[in-house]
């Protein structure tokens, strides 16, 4: 196998900052925003309500069990002051729980390990903790993990794939997962397994992280877990990508993984699984890359899901600069913010500060007909063209070209020397087109 795709790029990669620093725990905030609205699909209903007292894992958001969506929970013990509409990293405001922290780490009675054998699980009762913990994909999609098991069961999927890859610039939070707590990871991947009926998965990670290629490979010792090493190159880490660099397997246009028997997950989503079983502890921490250029001491930090950017960034000593632009996320495919007020998330990898000295903005890009984005494009599309029908406003034949296919990598924005905004045209045809 040739363990690579078509296209993509060598963006720097900027991890030197973080890579070997341990994660640290971020001191309990005074106050959690914790939205509503954490995850593809619909948003939770709240199932608390202004005064309420509040527990360390105890659910406060809950949905229909016939809707996608997925439960949300308190990330620190306290008192509720108000279920109002607050800033979300996606630019809008969206219902959320604001949590008066009162520091006493009051456990909540729902959170209870499992005390059974766990290898007498059913697949439904896998499906049924997933749910209860609100775990979604922590590698960016936020895809409610329990529904993502019972499509995979559905459609009879035959190869596992965790995703260890990480091949956005400076986010460091999955490799340091890998080394410090490979354990954790592993028990999640040998329960997705049992929940997928399958003796044997593949843990991918890029060749720049060796360290974590020997944690995991030590650790998944007769386990029916293989690791396998990539080359680098961004998006190594796409879902597609990595299915054709590990089984040779394409991706038809509108198809997705499952369709073709394949099934990605991310490895610390496989952790918070275990953590389920093990510790009974829902999903309400995670690990965040703090870094970027404006920062003073950027650090890979395990947060309290509903912490403001504003507490984290002071937690790494603030700026050295006034930063030119916050992004959630990796620098590819991360969303620029507007305000600090905005809080950590379930699907929050990284949170970075750049200055204004590392803004390459055009105020007037112009194609140049080189066809740079075409041979970058991992997705075998052509963003030159799309770009100029979507700015004629014919997204019919945007979508002629296959438009949907595309997974915003920005590799054609990336390599393009006339800095067109070809991502943002890609976006703006995809929510154009009637589904």
């Amino acid at each position: 196998m040739a363990f690579s795709f078509r296209g993509g790029i060598h963006p720097p990669y900027n991890k030197d900052r973080t890579f070997a620093k341990d994660i640290e725990k971020l001191p309990e905030p005074e106050e959690v925003v914790i939205p509503l609205q954490q995850h593809i699909g619909a948003p939770c209903t709240p199932v608390v309500s202004a005064g309420d007292k509040v527990d360390y894992g105890q659910k406060i958001g809950d949905c229909d069990l016939s809707s996608l969506s997925c439960p949300v929970h308190a990330s620190v013990s306290g008192t509720v002051t108000a279920v109002e509409p607050r800033w979300h990293p996606n630019g809008t405001k969206v219902l959320s729980v604001i949590i008066k922290n009162d520091f006493e780490d009051r456990l909540s009675p729902e959170c209870v390990p499992f005390e059974g054998n766990t290898e007498d699980l059913t697949p439904e009762e896998i499906i049924r903790i997933a749910r209860e913990a609100g775990i979604v994909g922590m590698g960016g999609a936020a895809f409610p993990l329990y529904a993502k098991l019972k499509t995979a069961i559905e459609k009879k999927v035959d190869v596992l794939i965790i995703n260890g890859c990480e091949c956005e610039p400076f986010i460091t939070c999955d490799h340091r997962a890998m080394i410090e707590y490979p354990r954790p990871i592993v028990n999640g991947i040998r329960l997705i397994m049992q929940c997928l009926g399958l003796k044997d998965a593949i843990i991918a990670i890029e060749d720049n992280k060796p360290d974590a290629v020997d944690a995991m490979t030590l650790t998944t010792e007769n386990t029916g877990i293989t690791v396998q090493a990539l080359p680098t190159k961004y998006p190594q880490g796409g879902e597609k990508q990595l299915i054709k660099a590990l089984t040779g397997r394409e991706i038809p246009p509108g198809k997705l993984p499952m369709d073709m028997g394949c099934a990605v997950f991310n490895v610390d989503t496989c952790a918070s699984l275990d953590r389920k079983l093990s510790r009974g502890l829902p999903l309400v921490r995670r690990v965040v890359t703090v870094s970027g250029e404006a920062v003073v001491n950027p650090k890979n930090v395990l947060v309290p899901i509903g912490t403001s950017y504003t507490d984290l960034f002071r937690f790494c000593d603030g700026f050295s600069t006034a930063p030119y632009k916050i992004i959630n996320g990796g620098p590819m495919m991360g969303s620029a913010q507007h305000t600090l007020d905005a809080p950590v998330i379930k699907n929050t990898s990284a949170l970075l500060a750049f200055s204004g000295e590392e803004e390459s903005f055009a105020e007037n890009p112009a194609c140049i007909r080189c066809g740079r984005c075409v041979s970058a494009c991992p997705m075998r599309l052509m963003p030159n063209y799309i770009y100029m029908y979507a700015q004629k406003g014919d997204f019919e034949q945007c979508m002629a070209l296959n438009v949907q296919d595309c997974i915003e990598c920005g590799c054609c924005s990336y390599s393009c020397p006339g800095r067109l905004y070809l991502v943002q045209a890609m976006r703006m045809a995809k929510s154009r087109i009637p589904r």
